[in-house]
């Protein structure tokens, strides 16, 4: 199959159009809400606080409730694997990229750099993209996100060791609780106590795990997986919302937010798409194309709110990170889609 034939192929896709247009259309539909005050000036906030404590725990919890598979086991351990490594190669790897700042300024961009919006940016992109395999792959990445976020960027932000605090945000937020939760249930499943309950899937009796609730407790699920699908509109209507509020005369002023635009949305994931490539070539790292794609949406996203809030907070140049922080979410919503289109063209070359 030709290159143009493929490039037809995916901007006829209905189902790619279907999660692009969904993502692009809702997110419009936010910042419309927004400007004609339909929304007031609380609702991005309270949309991303019922996004982060209630919709993405339910919408990570859910995808592990499915069968396990080989493929999956082991693409699941190479993305964790790849999760934490990148965060070491990718703290090197950009610092050339911000060689002539000094101080504050290259500490700042470097870690905005670093860390993505993978939670409440990435995750419900992924969902709509992917559906529950890409959340798993993307829960999963995110392990190694926490990690590094709450030590590292903590640490270079604000010059002082690790504080408790970190390790409870780190480890005791919802999120990460049901992502843990789900995970071990999925693991595990083949090995713990099993249950018969009747499959209309299968039209049969099958043996599953006495935990894996969307088969011996569908009643209870069934809320779960309600707000589970809550996550993406919201995320996009809250984002949309939050782009109303901008100012972006102010923040396109500045040409370093240009630059650092570009390098998060455009340099760094195509460094990631080169190591993919590389790793999968050679056979460190082998990674299917649902992987992929998980991986780069996560790492398109604008800068992480953490990073931005770590920069005001112990004063790391604040209106730069503000100002980077808004542009790069702005970026990131015409780029997402450019990347998709851009990993879906390589799918179809059968290049992962």
């Amino acid at each position: 199959m030709s290159i143009w034939s493929i490039i037809v192929n995916t901007f006829t896709d209905q189902g790619f159009l279907s999660a692009i247009a969904s993502t692009i259309f809702i997110i419009l539909l936010g910042y419309f809400c927004r400007k004609k005050q339909i929304f007031n000036d609380m609702v991005a906030k309270t949309l991303s606080n019922l996004v982060l404590t209630v919709a993405l725990p339910a919408l990570a919890f859910s995808a592990f409730m499915k069968d396990m598979n080989e493929k999956h086991l082991s693409q699941g351990i190479n993305v964790l694997i790849w999760g934490i490594l990148m965060y070491i190669v990718l703290i090197f790897l950009i610092k050339p990229f911000y060689a002539k700042y000094k101080g504050d300024q290259k500490t700042t961009l470097e870690v905005l750099s670093v860390f993505s919006s993978t939670t409440f940016f990435g995750i419900p992109i992924v969902s709509a993209i992917l559906g529950p395999v890409g959340v798993i792959y993307a829960n999963i990445f995110n392990i190694g996100y926490r990690i590094f976020l709450y030590s590292y960027a903590y640490i270079k932000m604000s010059g002082l060791k690790m504080e408790l605090k970190n390790l409870k945000t780190m480890f005791l937020n919802p999120i990460v609780i049901a992502t843990f939760f789900g995970l071990m249930i999925w693991l595990t499943q083949d090995i713990l106590p099993q249950v018969s309950v009747f499959s209309v899937e299968k039209n049969s009796e099958v043996d599953v795990a006495f935990l894996r609730i969307d088969q011996t407790l569908p009643w209870l699920f069934a809320p779960i997986l309600f707000l589970s699908k809550l996550a993406s509109p919201l995320a996009w209507l809250s984002i949309g919302a939050t782009l109303a509020e901008i100012d972006f005369t102010k923040a396109a002023k500045n040409q370093t937010t240009w630059y650092y635009a570009s390098i998060k949305t455009v340099v760094v994931p195509l460094l990631n798409l080169i190591i993919f490539f590389i790793t999968t070539v050679t056979g460190l790292l082998v990674f299917d194309m649902n992987a992929v794609t998980t991986m780069m949406v996560m790492m398109v996203t604008p800068a992480a709110t953490v990073a931005v809030a770590y920069a005001i907070s112990f004063d790391r140049e604040a209106v730069l990170a503000s100002n980077a922080s808004l542009l790069s979410t702005i970026v990131a919503v015409f780029m997402i889609p450019i990347w998709l289109v851009i990993l879906k063209i390589v799918g179809d070359l059968g290049i992962f």
